[in-house]
């Protein structure tokens, strides 16, 4: 079974989109600190103006697609090596 990236991709960026809005809303609403994760990980993440929080979004999203981008390929040769032969 081959994985394409087209599908992986938006699947990897949509779930760490929702991971960074559970995050952001979970800081939100419990005063809590989760967010210092997001400021190590994401270049120019501050808490929390729209600006940020929408850079920080779009990261995440790139970050996800790239992932995709990178990973399907690989599965997908790594998996042609494991194949029986016909």
């Amino acid at each position: 079974m081959r994985v394409d990236w087209k599908v992986l991709g938006p699947a990897s960026a949509l779930t760490l989109a929702i991971g960074y809005l559970t995050c952001i809303g979970y800081d939100l609403i419990f005063q809590q600190e989760m967010y210092r994760s997001w400021v190590d990980l994401l270049p120019g993440f501050e808490w929390l103006s729209i600006g940020t929080f929408a850079l920080g979004l779009l990261e995440v999203l790139v970050y996800g697609m790239f992932f995709g981008l990178v990973f399907a390929p690989l599965y997908n040769f790594f998996a042609k090596l494991q194949a029986p032969a016909n």
